[in-house]
């Protein structure tokens, strides 16, 4: 029968893997890190039973996350990641050049840790010259920040464990704070299908901060329901207004100009998410 992961999303529906191998396994001082070997997906980081990401299809999400607010941004130089220890999203914000330097905050060193040993495709670039790495509590970081980043993104895992204050209103709050004048940022706010609650509720603490708010999707095979949802605020600038000549050529697998469009249309079920009930 093999050795299979099953991340439950209810009591009754579950994505599962088949493992060739444990790479590592470890209860840190926030949360259960597991790092395996799948047999269809390359090497998998899994916190506290939820899968993070994956060498096969991490791209997806971390293109999307970065390229998404970077390109709406006119000209991003000061970029912060809350979370994301695993380091894709900060390879993905290197590739502008306009950014001046990437902060990330993660608060478990291990996850940056045995990334870099187990995922170096997509942790490779943590010890870049442009990039600061600090080990600390992200919503902290925020609330000590003011006027101090273009693009802030939040790259954490659902809201459990050390991620539950990364999904509160005074969060957001204090994001804007920590935002210049024309500042944008992107929160991931999981999937349509299991946790519409939840998308609808940051959306609309969100709209409450941000003059302009939007969701976009992207597909990612490996999280719970294959669509996923990033939630975005923006002080000034509007990611479906930007001109052609905005874009530049990335080295990437799933962003495109057209896909940053194309993102914004959402099926009805979730558009009725962003919508004020009563």
């Amino acid at each position: 029968m093999g050795l299979w992961f099953t991340e439950k999303q209810t009591e009754d529906f579950g994505i599962t893997a088949k493992i060739n191998k444990t790479l590592h396994t470890e209860k840190t001082d926030f949360q259960k890190l597991d790092m395996v070997e799948t047999a269809e997906w390359g090497n998998m980081l899994i916190l506290d039973d939820m899968v993070m990401t994956t060498e096969k299809d991490e791209f997806v999400y971390h293109e999307m996350i970065a390229h998404v607010p970077l390109f709406t941004h006119p000209n991003p130089k000061h970029v912060l990641v809350v979370g994301g220890g695993d380091g894709g999203v900060i390879r993905e914000i290197l590739k502008h050049p306009s950014v001046e330097k990437a902060v990330l905050v993660e608060i478990d060193g291990k996850v940056i840790e045995y990334s870099k040993k187990f995922l170096p495709s997509i942790a490779g670039e943590l010890e870049g010259p442009r990039v600061e790495v600090k080990v600390a509590d992200g919503f902290m970081h925020i609330a000590e920040s003011e006027n101090a980043y273009d693009v802030i993104m939040v790259d954490s895992t659902e809201p459990v464990g050390p991620a539950v204050n990364l999904f509160s209103k005074g969060f957001y709050a204090g994001i804007s704070k920590a935002l210049k004048e024309d500042g944008v940022f992107v929160a991931q706010s999981d999937n349509p299908w299991f946790k519409a609650d939840l998308i609808e509720q940051v959306f609309q603490d969100v709209k409450e901060i941000f003059p302009i708010t939007k969701l976009y999707t992207a597909n990612i095979p490996t999280y719970p329901s294959g669509l996923w949802t990033f939630t975005m605020g923006s002080k000034k600038h509007d990611p479906l207004q930007l001109k052609p000549e905005r874009f530049h050529e990335l080295d990437t697998k799933y962003y495109t100009e057209e896909i940053h469009q194309a993102s914004f249309a959402l099926p009805k079920f979730v558009k009725d998410l962003t919508e004020k009930k009563g």
